[in-house]
């Protein structure tokens, strides 16, 4: 138990009333495709002056952009006055400059809670952008408080120094992430590669993103983003919409020929999780996660796939033509394919093998860490607080591998939801998931396992750079710390989460930092007995 709380007294308007999910009338919109963004020119390079690589500058504004053909159009945020946002499309070892333009009003239109951290006392409207699972350094990684204003710009430098693989873009700013994104404040980084292409896997109009994710709508066609009630705490633990969204649009369709197409697709819901299968019950393999190519492809009848989280697949159509396809999240139809009764000429490949990956081996790891994944609730029962490892975002670091080197991070689940956790900067392979006695470690800091090891998923044997720590389970994942040393973050991308208090600063350093003595601030909570400094 987490004391004090200071009450809630005050009770927020009354939210207007959310719009009936079975109102918009199923497959009427055509899937939307994102844009592919040009650059705006050539500027020197950071690493070599030099050398001139590709810029590009991406303006965040309001707009409204119609979700369904029977709705009014809806107020959101963009990058580049859609949703998503257009997709940056590049090789890998190919670096560029981003310029990313914060124009958005000076108020914000969803409800902000000034009691999260980074919240009290900012201005309601401030941004920065974080390319999710790319390895940059940290001064263009997008840390939670190097937001800005608007009126204000920030250029990164991505090197692109990876494999190829789909990463995304989105706001990260302290204590309203989950609201900008929320507007759509997100959209596409897609890396290609020789040795990808060489694959012959389907490509250019057969390449497709599909980037899911569910919003609330009133009457009106306008976003809804539920509160607690409480005036000075309208906070929640985690958001599900009503309506599901594919490309900006809700249960579009999309004609397809018969034949392969590859689908790169997101979820980039803030609390979704996504169950989704094909209506017709025929399989399909799934070639890719997070950080790129499996090494051979997955069959699959259901996909299981957490907020953040990627997956790279391959549907043959070829001998389902003139047929209507429903993509489905258990039961609830999300889009629908349009399978073409004429032939289609198909020269793909699908191949047998993709790439060669390595398992790391547990053996190279310098160090193990244990991290507690925590969850805090008032006299009332109602969730209040998430944090990493029973810390604050504010107390001093406490994770900070060497430059270089292999780490083992036990992230132990103490509660009731699965968690999706991304490490920025890196990649990394799951090694397994474990059951505990939650209650033997809570009370007496003492893992005791209660069930057999648990192996990853076939699909989840790839790279990755967010993980699913299932409730009551230890995951363990395996990491080398390479690109840059600095400052970075790792957090829970179930968005709400992050907002209050989930995530936690890590520091890559060069070498071993000395060994000091920090006293602690004088502490004004108390967490299960432990004293916890805000």
């Amino acid at each position: 138990m987490l004391l004090p709380r200071s009450a809630y007294p005050h009770e927020m308007p009354a939210t207007p009333t959310a719009i009936d999910p079975g109102t918009p009338t199923p497959f009427v919109d055509v899937l939307p495709i994102p844009p592919i963004l040009r650059p705006d020119g050539l500027r020197p390079s950071p690493a070599n002056s030099s050398l001139k690589i590709p810029y590009y500058r991406v303006t965040m504004r309001e707009f409204v952009h119609q979700l369904h053909r029977d709705l009014k159009p809806t107020r959101l945020w963009g990058y580049g006055a859609s949703v998503p946002g257009p997709t940056i499309q590049t090789t890998a070892g190919n670096p560029l400059l981003v310029e990313w333009v914060n124009d958005l009003p000076a108020k914000h239109f969803l409800p902000i809670d000034y009691r999260l951290h980074g919240a009290k006392g900012e201005p309601q409207v401030r941004a920065v952008v974080h390319v999710h699972g790319a390895k940059a350094p940290p001064e263009s990684d997008g840390y939670p408080e190097d937001w800005y204003v608007p009126g204000k710009s920030a250029t990164y430098y991505y090197p692109n120094a990876q494999e190829a693989a789909m990463l995304w873009y989105h706001d990260h700013a302290m204590g309203i992430n989950r609201l900008n994104i929320y507007a759509g404040l997100f959209g596409l980084y897609l890396i290609h590669s020789d040795a990808e292409d060489a694959l012959n896997l389907p490509r250019g109009k057969y390449e497709i993103p599909l980037t899911i994710c569910d919003r609330m709508l009133d009457k009106t066609g306008q976003l809804l983003y539920p509160t607690s009630g409480k005036a000075d705490a309208p906070w929640i633990p985690e958001f599900f919409g009503n309506v599901y969204l594919v490309n900006g649009k809700i249960m579009p369709f999309l004609n397809v020929e018969p034949r392969k197409y590859r689908f790169r697709l997101l979820n980039a819901s803030n609390a979704r999780q996504y169950l989704l299968s094909l209506s017709n019950k025929m399989p399909f393999h799934q070639i890719g996660s997070d950080q790129g190519l499996l090494s051979a492809p997955v069959e699959l009848k259901r996909l299981f796939i957490v907020p953040a989280e990627r997956a790279d697949l391959i549907i043959d159509f070829e001998a389902f033509r003139g047929q209507h396809i429903i993509l489905s999240d258990n039961t609830v139809p999300v889009m629908q394919f349009r399978v073409s009764n004429q032939a289609s000429k198909d020269s793909s490949a699908m191949p047998h093998s993709l790439r060669p990956i390595q398992r790391t081996p547990e053996a190279s790891a310098v160090k193990t860490r244990m991290l507690t994944l925590n969850e805090y609730d008032n006299d009332a029962g109602d969730t209040i607080l998430m944090l990493l490892n029973a810390t604050y975002w504010h107390q001093p670091v406490t994770e900070n591998p060497v430059l270089d080197t292999t780490e083992i991070w036990n992230l132990i689940n103490l509660t009731d939801d699965a968690h999706p956790i991304h490490l920025h900067l890196v990649r990394f392979q799951i090694l397994d998931r474990r059951k505990f006695d939650k209650f033997s470690y809570s009370m007496h800091n003492t893992l005791r396992f209660t069930g057999p090891v648990v192996p990853p998923e076939p699909n989840e044997m790839g790279w990755k750079d967010t993980v699913r720590a299932d409730p009551g389970m230890v995951t363990r994942i395996i990491a080398k710390f390479e690109g840059y040393s600095g400052r970075y973050v790792w957090h829970c991308h179930n968005l709400d989460h992050e907002d209050n208090e989930m995530m936690r600063p890590y520091e890559v350093v060069a070498k071993q930092p000395a060994k000091a003595t920090q006293a602690l601030a004088q502490p004004d909570w108390c967490i299960d007995g432990r004293l916890v400094t805000r």
